[in-house]
């Protein structure tokens, strides 16, 4: 009789091996496309970094540079899938990052010990921002998530201000994106007109830097605009940005209380604490009374914080800008671009006459 042979069964040992083996091919995948997606990031990011050097693209700077080449990436080639993971890692937790490190380059004593006077100017600059951009956005039928983040923008820190509140406000990557490249924009137009018209203007240096640091979006537009009317504005210009930066993080609180009370929050949607500003709020503490102070703080290394905080948001920016679908963006972006345009030129025409 013939005997038909039965086929072994594998050992456990050889399955748990190949399973193993499997999980650790999965593993190594999944870390290449993760590295990728961040090392993708990080080369536009230089890329836009090189760009902000080019004559005439300096003006804008590296955030807006790096916003443009994303988006044009992503009008021309598409978005690349296969990067998404890391290149979602690097909107997001890079994005808190950097925020957590910009703390750094505020300087609580300084703010609260000199400048109460324009830290109470620097709120009101705020919530006319905040309050005209939102209410021409609704008489101009703009988008109103595009349009509440240009408004904080505009009050506080332009594009750092815009990516703190985005998870705050459970913000699309798309909106974020749209609205840190028209802020850095709009505010790069802004400071080099106020560095223009600064001879022609009867300012001392002193209130120039004052108008200039309570008026304009970011903290590069108040040195750019600020620098050529001497260190006296300079000084004057960024200590009254701080003190609107200082409001980001009350601004933020409140931001937060609304959402949970006005029921505003999308279906389904987690309304997390916003940890990244304790952090924020620390590095502050840490620069301002620790850092050299009880500890050294070569200017070398506080020069390579600012470039890697810069980098990181940089990176972060990358990642927003690679989720702009330009043909969408007419529809979406002109009339929100247009509410915060009218409300840029009435803050700087109102803050010059009551400087």
């Amino acid at each position: 009789m013939m005997t038909i042979p039965l086929t072994k069964p594998a050992p456990a040992s050889a399955i748990s091996k190949r399973s193993n083996d499997s999980r650790g091919k999965r593993s190594t995948s999944t870390f290449r496309t993760w590295s990728g997606g961040v090392g993708f990031t990080l080369a536009i990011a230089l890329l836009g970094w090189g760009a902000a050097h080019i004559p005439g693209l300096d003006r804008m700077g590296p955030l807006a540079c790096a916003i443009a080449l994303a988006v044009a990436y992503r009008h021309f080639l598409g978005y690349p899938e296969r990067l998404r993971q890391g290149i979602q890692f690097s909107s997001k937790i890079l994005l808190r990052l950097a925020i957590v490190l910009f703390g750094l380059k505020l300087n609580i004593e300084v703010v609260l010990h000199d400048g109460l006077g324009l830290l109470v100017r620097d709120a009101a600059t705020i919530a006319f921002a905040i309050g005209l951009t939102v209410w021409l956005g609704k008489r101009f039928k703009a988008d109103s998530a595009v349009t509440l983040l240009l408004g904080i923008g505009t009050g506080i820190c332009g594009a750092a201000a815009i990516a703190a509140v985005s998870p705050i406000l459970n913000s699309k990557d798309e909106d974020t994106a749209i609205g840190a490249g028209m802020i850095a924009l709009v505010g790069t137009i802004f400071a080099v007109g106020y560095a223009l018209l600064r001879p022609f203007l009867p300012m001392s240096a002193v209130d120039y830097g004052a108008w200039s640091g309570v008026s304009l979006h970011e903290i590069a537009h108040v040195a750019l605009a600020a620098a050529p009317a001497g260190q006296d504005a300079l000084a004057t210009g960024l200590l009254a940005k701080l003190g609107r930066v200082l409001l980001l993080v009350p601004l933020s609180l409140l931001l937060l209380a609304w959402k949970k009370r006005s029921g505003t929050m999308q279906t389904g949607a987690k309304m997390d604490f916003p940890w990244f500003l304790l952090g924020f709020i620390a590095m502050s503490v840490f620069g301002s009374y620790v850092w050299g102070k009880l500890i050294p703080a070569p200017e070398r290394i506080m020069s390579g914080i600012s470039i890697g905080t810069t980098l990181l948001l940089s990176m972060a920016m990358v990642g927003l800008g690679l989720n702009v679908n330009l043909k969408q963006l007419r529809s979406k972006a002109l009339r929100p671009l247009a509410a915060m345009a009218i409300t840029s030129v009435l803050l700087s025409v109102l803050t010059y006459l009551t400087i």
